[in-house]
Parts: C-alpha cells; sequence; structure tokens
C-alpha cells in the first residue's frame, strides 16, 4: 500500500489475479516491486478478494451507454486510473492470463463507455506491465499472455512495460528461477515509451 507520510513520485498498481495465495506469480512480482525506490508508491489488490459482475456487452442495446461501476467495480476503476503504473501480476493459465485478470480487462470495455469517466483518455500514457509464472520452460507458451496484454497497452495509447516471465508450479519454485529473479531486479527500472499511432 502506499505510505501516505512519503512524497510519492510514482504509484504502482499491483494487481493480483491467481487462483492461488501467495504462489509464484505473486513472488516474483514482490520480488520485482523490491527494486522500486522509496518515493514509489505501491498498491497491490488481489482480485479474488474483489470479485466482478460477469461482464454484459451492452454496446448494441439502447443506448449502448453503460451504468456508473458500483461496488468493487468501483474501487478497480478508481484504483486502475488513479495509478502511473499497472501490473497485471497473473500466472499462465491456459496460455493466457487468468480468468480474473480476463474478467478485469473485459470491464475496461465497459468503463470506456460510462458517460463522465474519459477512460480511454485517463489511461493513455501510463504503462501496462505483466508478471508471470509458468510450469514450462519454453517461454514462447506465454506468447499469447503477453500479446493480450501488449495489445491492450495499444489500444487505450499506453506504454508497454513488457512481461516478467519466471518457471514455477509447486508453491515457491519460482524462487529457484535465478535469471527471472535477476530479471525482477531491474524490470521497472525503464519507462518505455508512449508507442506512435
Amino acid at each position: 500500500m502506499t505510505t501516505p507520510d512519503r512524497a510519492v513520485e510514482r504509484t504502482f498498481l499491483f494487481l493480483l489475479a491467481s487462483a492461488r495465495l501467495g504462489g509464484n506469480t505473486e513472488e516474483l512480482a514482490r520480488q520485482a516491486a523490491a527494486g522500486l525506490s522509496d518515493d514509489v508508491g505501491q498498491e497491490w489488490l488481489r482480485l479474488r478478494d474483489l470479485p466482478l459482475p460477469p461482464f454484459e456487452d451492452l454496446r448494441h442495446t439502447g443506448t449502448g451507454q453503460y451504468p456508473a461501476p458500483e461496488g468493487n467495480a468501483r474501487l478497480l476503476l478508481d484504483a486502475t486510473l488513479a495509478a502511473g503504473d499497472l501490473v497485471i501480476a497473473s500466472p499462465l493459465y491456459w496460455y493466457s492470463v487468468a480468468t480474473d485478470a480476463k474478467l478485469y480487462l473485459d470491464h475496461w470495455s465497459g468503463w470506456l463507455r460510462v458517460p463522465g469517466v474519459d477512460f480511454r483518455r485517463r489511461m493513455a500514457g501510463k504503462t501496462l506491465w505483466g508478471v508471470s509464472a509458468l510450469a514450462s520452460a519454453d517461454r514462447g507458451k506465454a506468447d499469447p499472455l503477453i500479446g493480450t496484454l501488449r495489445n491492450c497497452a495499444e489500444f487505450m495509447g499506453m506504454r508497454w512495460g513488457g512481461v516478467l516471465l519466471g518457471n514455477g508450479s509447486a508453491p515457491g519454485q519460482v524462487l529457484s528461477d535465478g535469471g527471472a529473479l535477476a530479471d525482477a531486479r531491474t524490470f521497472f527500472a525503464q519507462r518505455p515509451a508512449i508507442p506512435a499511432g
């Protein structure tokens, strides 16, 4: 969580999407977050603890507008807009993001159409990052997950920070992936450019 008694230059929102508490993906994200300086705020939200309703596509019904989000959806929208950097920490589940991460991204479609939110304009220029643990040593298996997140960033006019990958299935196994831990130490060091387009 962000500490209110110090000056914060930048705020990261970590969205944990694992079905397992304290799993390899979360451990890898925390290793990467440890490399952030003290003037960077951090907020950590576990999507499983903030269940969203099923996403309903209203684009072609009535006005095509969505009602203002309430409850957990409002909390997630506000946290998303307040952060300058978003980190979706999702294990590789069936070659893509976990269910809770996908549902969160689906709700972006509604937030784009809520009157007065101006979601797309307010997301532009933020940075989207990913962190994922996968059971396979073949990192190419994560290409669909990477593509999902990268394309979301591009569509929203966000910077794309990339995805930190680690190998791990059994609890704590990612801590044996020396390459991933080394990458984690400097993962957030760069501030990617906004893509032209």
